[in-house]
């Protein structure tokens, strides 16, 4: 499996604090690690609009639902968050909070993962893309 980009939940997912509420999310940090290590990174939320502005320059695709007018669990979101990464859906590692939309991503061709707490997502991530995760 030639995985080669990751697709990242926001609500219950990034803005999850982990164990140090003070800092910085650790799945933001994470994806600024896999994005260095040349893997593609989306955020497909959905919701309406980014809550942090900032976030948009994590990634090389924003998916937003309230944009692109369809919704996690259904198919095409993620079908269009892998076309704009320029790749394959069985490419891609989705990870999300929510079973049914993980489950979604699975029925669309990728890797679902999820999401229960910060330290196994980054321990299954940092295996499936064979990278090195510290925070």
């Amino acid at each position: 499996m030639d995985l080669k980009g990751l697709l990242l939940d926001y609500a219950g997912v990034l803005d999850d604090p982990g164990d140090d509420p003070s800092g910085p999310p650790p799945l933001v940090e994470v994806a600024r690690c896999v994005r260095g290590a040349g893997i593609g990174t989306a955020l497909v939320s959905n919701a309406g609009g980014l809550c942090d502005p900032d976030l948009a320059d994590l990634f090389d695709a924003v998916v937003l639902s309230g944009a692109v007018g369809v919704s996690k669990p259904n198919a095409e979101i993620y079908l269009l968050a892998a076309r704009r990464l320029g790749l394959e859906p069985g490419q891609c590692v989705f990870v999300d909070d929510l079973p049914r939309n993980v489950a979604g991503a699975v029925g669309a061709g990728m890797v679902g993962v999820r999401h229960r707490d910060v330290a196994s997502t980054v321990t299954e991530l940092a295996a499936l893309f064979d990278l090195e995760i510290t925070l």
